[in-house]
């Protein structure tokens, strides 16, 4: 008897051979990572113990590995990160050993972190998993600047319970109860 495959694998082999066929250019390969540390920087300058933490590990490289997608970042003096110049060495490599982008979706919809496979320091992974942890943005305050404390709170607030149903939702697809995701 043949078992069903999921309704997104034919998505993820369109992804695949698509991806694996059209590069884009180099710079802007360049530019996305320039805003993705941008992004990274705000939401550490939200957290005093991250800059801290960073700060410590000044000048140590990690890089980020997701299918065809690489990543180098360096720790600044001022505890924040910067693109690693051409040809740094990392001290760490993190690979998401997920292919799938639906995958990774579906684990980022029930909370859970997805699989790492880690090749370097081990001290500095113990940071950057803390960074992982404990790191988080708040939307809710920058939405705030924008338009204000109520309606920022109003909107995080329907977020919030949106993210909820669906976490339920896919965890009731996944086999699991929906209110077992934390009770392992």
């Amino acid at each position: 008897m043949v078992t069903p495959s999921s309704p997104f694998s034919f998505l993820d082999d369109f992804i695949n051979r698509v991806g694996s066929r059209l590069q884009p250019p180099g710079w802007v390969i360049h530019e996305v990572q320039h805003r993705a540390v941008l992004f990274l920087n705000h939401v550490l300058q939200q957290e005093p113990e991250a800059q801290q933490r960073l700060a410590r590990q000044q000048g140590r490289v990690v890089e980020f590995e997701w299918r065809f997608v690489t990543m180098k970042v360096v720790a600044t003096p001022a505890g924040l990160l910067d693109l690693a110049p051409e040809g740094a060495v990392p001290e760490l490599m993190l690979v998401l050993a997920e292919t799938s982008p639906f995958g990774l979706a579906r684990a980022a919809a029930r909370g859970e972190k997805p699989a790492v496979r880690i090749e370097g320091d081990v001290q500095l992974a113990a940071e950057v998993n803390w960074l992982v942890d404990h790191v988080r943005w708040d939307v809710e305050d920058d939405l705030a600047r924008l338009i204000g404390d109520v309606p920022a709170h109003t909107i995080a607030n329907g977020a919030r319970r949106v993210v909820e149903g669906l976490r339920q939702f896919v965890g009731e697809r996944g086999g699991k109860p929906a209110g077992s995701a934390g009770a392992e």
